[in-house]
């Protein structure tokens, strides 16, 4: 008689280009050799935004769609999605469901909520991550008030929550006042960093495919086009930049995609900047960018724990990013940085400026281009050991198994006797 695989129901919104996307597919993958059996259920991406349903092209069980399941608010087509879950765990039995995303958690902890209602003898473990939140800089402040209650019921009904940096866990705990202390753990996202920390033989090939001559400085963003990347930001801080460093050859490229690149290349020619901005669109292998990166900046407004930064420490690219969410978490280090002038904090691992502060940005940028060795070896060195000894495959696997294993055996549902086959 042996332990049957403890099975997890994973659900996602979409699988659109970025960090929650690779994290639930290295989850999805990877805790098999853990003891676990894995479905993802997962929605349809919008028209504007790119694809990372690649991912799973290989993978001997393929994602489950609903194609109702989606970014947008629709009442109808979430009642249908919701309906759709609730049949699938039905059938599937799942010992946890793990919710990831805001639409996804609200649909499938309520699915999870309602099957366990209705099969009274057995109850299904709940856990979700917050990869980042809608409470702020998304909708109106009486939505986003509403949005806060309904977390607050659901985190109610959820066993444990999961936030990827000890600075979104104050804020869930404190600020929002979502859940207690006790019920949210901090996990932070894992992410398999190997071809990140190899991008030197990759060394001027990004540059080749710009076009770029000579040697000039490549400032670069990586993100959705969307508003709560703040990307007009970017491009106000690049003609500051040129506009205070006349002398200086600098390149600033965006790469990525989304519903506001009209707008933004609009923004570009009205700033008189379309020939020193390059829109790249969505590039699927980022190791040859981050290897011809002297900068790499994130410019949010509200964040989780942005994969962009992650991947640019493992590839030894510095960073100035907006002090939103748990960037800090990944910049600052322990000493929680030494101010500059009052416009940016100068971190461990990166500088940090205000949100919406292109004057902050522009300094910062200066201050790591201008960053001389041994100063910009020390940077990137703890920057690099970091990332990768804090966000590795390995590590976040150990965490949610360790986790997923807490709850499987958590009396008095399920009953330990029912792993047994």
């Amino acid at each position: 008689m042996r332990l049957r695989p403890i099975k997890i129901m994973r659900v996602i919104a979409r699988l659109n280009i970025g960090g929650p996307a690779i994290h639930v597919h290295l989850l999805t993958e990877g805790l098999d050799e853990y003891g676990f059996r894995s479905r993802l259920v997962t929605g349809r991406i919008s028209p504007d935004e790119g694809d990372m349903g690649y991912l799973f092209e290989s993978a001997s069980v393929k994602p489950i769609v609903i194609p109702e399941l989606q970014r947008e608010i629709r009442p109808l087509l979430d009642l249908k999605a919701f309906w759709k879950l609730l049949r699938i765990l039905w059938r599937e039995r799942p010992d946890i469901v793990h919710t990831h995303t805001a639409k996804a958690g609200t649909l499938g902890r309520a699915a999870a909520i309602l099957c366990s209602l209705l099969r009274f003898s057995r109850k299904i473990r709940i856990v979700h991550t917050f990869h980042g939140n809608v409470f702020e800089g998304y909708f109106r402040p009486l939505m986003s008030s509403l949005f806060i209650l309904i977390e607050r019921f659901l985190a109610w009904k959820t066993d444990f929550i999961i936030a990827i940096s000890e600075t979104q866990k104050q804020e869930l705990c404190r600020k929002y006042r979502i859940a207690p202390p006790e019920k949210v753990r901090t996990i932070g996202l894992g992410f398999d960093l190997g071809p990140f920390l190899g991008v030197s033989k990759w060394k001027g090939r990004f540059r080749k495919d710009l076009g770029l001559d000579g040697e000039p400085l490549l400032v670069g963003i990586v993100g959705r086009l969307v508003p709560i990347k703040n990307h007009r930001m970017f491009i106000d801080a690049a003609g500051l930049f040129l506009e205070q460093n006349p002398g200086l050859s600098v390149v600033f490229v965006v790469v990525g995609d989304g519903e506001l690149r009209r707008e933004l290349e609009a923004y570009c020619r009205e700033k008189g900047l379309e020939g020193h901005v390059r829109f790249c669109g969505w590039i699927k292998d980022l190791g040859p960018v981050y290897a011809d990166l002297d900068v790499l900046v994130l410019t949010s407004d509200n964040e989780g724990t942005p994969v962009s930064i992650i991947e640019a420490m493992a590839a030894s690219v510095p960073v100035a990013a907006t002090d939103a969410g748990g960037v800090r978490d990944l910049l600052l280090g322990k000493e929680r940085g030494a101010p500059l002038k009052g416009n940016f904090l100068i971190g461990e691992r990166g500088v940090l400026c205000r949100k919406n502060d292109a004057r902050g940005l522009t300094e910062g940028l200066k201050y790591l281009l201008n960053l001389k060795d041994p100063e910009k070896g020390r940077l990137l060195e703890s920057s690099r050991r970091f990332a990768v000894d804090t966000y590795g495959r390995e590590r976040l696997l150990g965490d949610i198994a360790s986790l997923y294993r807490t709850l499987a055996f958590q009396a008095p549902f399920p009953k330990a006797t029912e792993f047994l086959e």
